[in-house]
């Protein structure tokens, strides 16, 4: 319930953003077997990829912490609050930025809209394991079909 009274305020001052919750949210980081840092978001922070993708592969060194990046393309015209952001990227653009990003943080992507999912590296690791599956079941079919042929 906490989650509907929460309102959308802020900047894509990504680093800033990061900062804070890598040095002082993390405090006890190095007490922690694992932790997961969500970033929910609709566009392209101001800072430059390389910049953050450096910053986030020497933060999480060391230690199991993982950026993962949820992407909501929101329709192009809907932005009721009138606000241009600094920086302006495509939404091709800014995901190839924050697959970047994630890459360098070991984490995953995600990519959705109002048309539904663009991209999830949990769905292609889903489809990845339903693949090996199904090629593992063809080959036992073949080798019982072999079988049942010799006999």
């Amino acid at each position: 319930r906490w989650v509907l009274s929460l309102e959308c305020k802020g900047s894509r001052n990504f680093m800033s953003a990061l900062r804070r919750a890598l040095e002082v949210d993390f405090r006890d980081k190095d007490k922690h077997k694992s932790q997961g840092l969500y970033l929910l978001t609709t566009g392209i922070p101001d800072q430059e990829t390389h910049t953050i993708s450096a910053y986030v592969a020497e933060a999480c060194r060391g230690f199991d912490l993982q950026l993962h990046v949820c992407l909501f393309s929101v329709t192009e015209g809907t932005d009721s609050s009138g606000i241009i952001p600094a920086r302006y990227a495509s939404p091709t653009e800014t995901a190839s930025a924050f697959k970047e990003i994630v890459q360098a943080a070991s984490g995953r992507f995600h990519w959705f809209g109002e048309a539904g999912i663009f991209e999830s590296d949990d769905i292609t690791s889903i489809i990845s394991e339903i693949e090996k599956a199904k090629n593992y079941s063809q080959k036992c079919a073949f080798l019982v079909e072999s079988l049942k042929q010799r006999s």
